[in-house]
């Protein structure tokens, strides 16, 4: 058996259970790891991934977590049938979401933060679509402590302002943009192709007015040039 097969088989890529319970958690997952994508675009050491496992302990595949979306800094874009640590240059994901739906209890959010505590996680998010709840943990030197004012709070790694209003969570880009589902950036884009091609009529509507004129004063004797 060849080394690498018999990683396959130690460390296996999938845990056998769903991405997510519900349609609203899938969507909120699919949300933030997408536009953590298209925020990271440009730097090729920024890696983003979506209920992905990862490894912390080479030899030990019981030790295992896939977060709903987690970051890694230093680590280079491409595919990956799992996170394990020791090929990373062993770094751990800095920033990690975790959305909750009405199956997820206590005891077991509760084991993920201890294991994101153990090895490494500087920023844990955990939103609750169904109630609306937010919450934060950051790393400290006592390891990883509450965001005690989460409203309004800026990512020191991501830059990313996190805003609780009274319905949703919504999520906003260093520049301002929020995050937005693929059928508002279809909307959107739709939206600017058509007020590109309404300002191109426009423009060539302007410039047959303009040859109108410029005709009617040639026919008058008059150079419009001159």
């Amino acid at each position: 058996m060849t080394l690498s097969l018999d990683r396959e088989l130690l460390y296996p890529d999938s845990d056998g259970q769903p991405m997510a319970d519900n349609t609203l958690q899938f969507r909120w997952i699919v949300l933030i790891k997408e536009n953590l994508d298209l925020l990271f675009a440009d730097r090729p050491d920024v890696f983003v991934a979506g209920d992905l496992l990862w490894y912390p302990v080479e030899g030990h595949p019981e030790i295992r977590v896939a977060p709903d979306a987690l970051v890694a800094f230093g680590r280079p874009k491409g595919e990956r049938g799992s996170y394990r640590q020791w090929q990373e240059e062993n770094i751990a994901p800095q920033v990690v979401f975790e959305i909750l739906s009405p199956g997820n209890r206590l005891k077991e959010m509760l084991k993920k933060q201890e294991f994101y505590d153990d090895y490494g996680v500087e920023e844990y998010y955990i939103y609750d679509p169904d109630r609306n709840d937010l919450h934060g943990l950051l790393r400290t030197g006592e390891g990883l402590r509450a965001i005690e004012e989460i409203e309004d709070w800026v990512s020191p790694r991501l830059g990313v302002r996190f805003v609780l209003t009274a319905s949703t969570l919504e999520l906003y880009r260093p520049d301002g943009r929020r995050f937005l589902s693929f059928l508002e950036l279809e909307e959107r884009a739709e939206e600017a192709e058509q007020r590109a091609e309404e300002a191109e009529q426009r423009a060539e509507e302007t410039e047959q007015r303009a040859e109108r004129l410029a005709a009617q004063l040639r026919a008058l004797g008059i150079d419009p040039e001159g």
